[in-house]
């Protein structure tokens, strides 16, 4: 069992900068991919960045690529996602979530969902 739990969300404006945190219970952090995905209102939660259980592979939805940055620390088991940059557009309530696979991260397929933490950017 994996327990999640986000933090850093907030105000900001729009051009500035938030880093989220991802706080993982258990002793097998590394064993897992995880991600972040996130969810508008009146939206679909969406896919947002991804990284493998070592760190070495990452990947990153089109609309934040060159703005978002997701890492992790296995000794801290944290994983974070810094965001840059930020659109009015990129407000939504973000999740923190894991799986044992770096594949086929869909909405549906994650095993482990944190409760999400809100990021608003004012225009």
């Amino acid at each position: 069992q994996v327990q999640l739990v986000e933090s850093g969300g907030g105000l900001v404006q729009a051009g500035g900068s938030l880093r989220l945190s991802c706080a993982a219970s258990g002793r097998t952090f590394s064993s897992y991919a995880m991600g972040w995905f996130r969810q508008a209102p009146g939206k679909e939660r969406e896919f947002v960045a991804k990284i493998s259980g070592s760190g070495g592979s990452t990947f990153y939805a089109d609309s934040v690529k060159g703005r978002f940055t997701i890492s992790r620390d296995n000794a801290k088991n944290t994983v974070y996602l810094q965001m840059n940059s930020l659109k009015p557009e990129d407000t939504a309530v973000y999740y923190c979530a894991a799986r044992t696979s770096y594949f086929d991260f869909r909405p549906d397929g994650m095993r482990y969902w944190g409760k999400g933490t809100l990021v608003t950017v004012s225009s």
